[in-house]
């Protein structure tokens, strides 16, 4: 592993351990040239579908693009970093359990809509109203009435 600090090729592994989430392991290592410590992450790297645009052209699957996305939305809620981990992983998994290797982006922001409801619904209304082009004020409360349903039933089972 290449020293992130002064580029040289020697390093040594001086711990190593599973991450919280059990799905990476967290190897802190030492560069034999400066002696500068750093933090790397082994994933298993796992092919997930292509993603179609509605204009048709295909993308890779972005986790950071998607964490971004979720972000802007959840931006000033009281929503937990580990909160938006798990709705991140719940997306992920309906992509590797598709078995498709293409999936529509209308597709993507439905399961999007449907995590970011669980978490926050402020959120929810927030990325649908950008994802779903609302063009007026009366789409934008049937969105915020949706959540409203959705809670009452909640609080009824």
């Amino acid at each position: 592993m290449r020293c992130p600090f002064c580029g040289h090729l020697e390093t040594q592994v001086v711990e190593t351990r599973d991450s919280d989430e059990g799905d990476s392991i967290r190897r802190r290592r030492k560069c034999h040239h400066c002696d500068k410590r750093f933090t790397t992450y082994e994933r298993a790297e796992i092919e997930l579908p292509a993603i179609v645009k509605r204009d048709g052209r295909r993308t890779d699957y972005d986790r950071a693009k998607l964490k971004g996305s979720m972000m802007i939305a959840l931006r000033k809620r009281p929503v937990s970093a580990e909160a938006l981990e798990g709705a991140i992983e719940s997306i992920e998994a309906r992509l590797r359990q598709s078995g498709e290797k293409e999936v529509d982006s209308t597709l993507l922001g439905e399961w999007v809509m449907r995590e970011l409801r669980k978490l926050d619904k402020v959120a929810y209304v927030r990325f649908a109203s950008v994802y779903r082009s609302f063009d007026d004020v009366s789409e934008f409360v049937a969105a915020i009435k949706e959540t409203g349903k959705a809670a009452g039933k909640k609080s009824e089972g």
